[in-house]
């Protein structure tokens, strides 16, 4: 039996810098060197899904990392999608449903949030439980200065977390 490794966290100086891709060779580097790895991104924004085996909805990133794994892709692995409607408007799919439509200013609120935190956690929890390691792909750049405290989705995850590049 393979060690256990800490979860791996990649962060970016922004949106399509090139996060998704290295998650996707870490998965199947370490499944190639014998491990059972898994990929995580806690909130992602996307227009286009991908249907899980149960018909449930996750972000195509995550599709193709866990078939980079070698494994079936899981609502675990992106929890939380957020599809946009219209500059302002997202519809929220939470474990692969959706469950409704929220403006950024509802979004962004307190109130509401720590049920989507929980939700993302409890998801990471039970992918850690089954698969080692975590590959942890982060949403956009954690040196966003235009965003307020509590809209880090994944910069929660990786404080709970303890992962390497991550603690902090």
């Amino acid at each position: 039996m393979k060690e256990r490794l800490h979860p791996v966290m990649l962060a970016g100086t922004g949106s399509d810098v090139g996060k998704s891709i290295l998650a996707t060779a870490l998965c199947r580097i370490f499944r190639q060197d014998g491990y059972n790895p898994a990929p995580f991104k806690a909130q992602n924004m996307a227009l286009n899904s991908f249907a899980t085996p149960e018909g449930l909805e996750i972000g195509r990133a995550q599709a193709v990392q866990a078939e980079a794994a070698g494994i079936p892709c899981h609502t675990d692995m992106n929890p939380l999608l957020l599809k946009p409607q219209s500059d302002h408007t997202s519809q929220v799919v939470l474990n692969g449903r959706p469950i409704g439509n929220r403006d950024a200013y509802d979004y962004f609120r307190k109130e509401g949030r720590e049920e989507l935190r929980e939700a993302v956690y409890a998801a990471y929890d039970r992918l850690a439980a089954r698969h080692n390691p975590i590959v942890m792909e982060g949403a956009g750049s954690l040196a966003e200065i235009k965003q307020r405290p509590g809209q880090r989705a994944d910069g929660h995850a990786c404080r709970r977390r303890h992962t390497v590049g991550g603690r902090y």
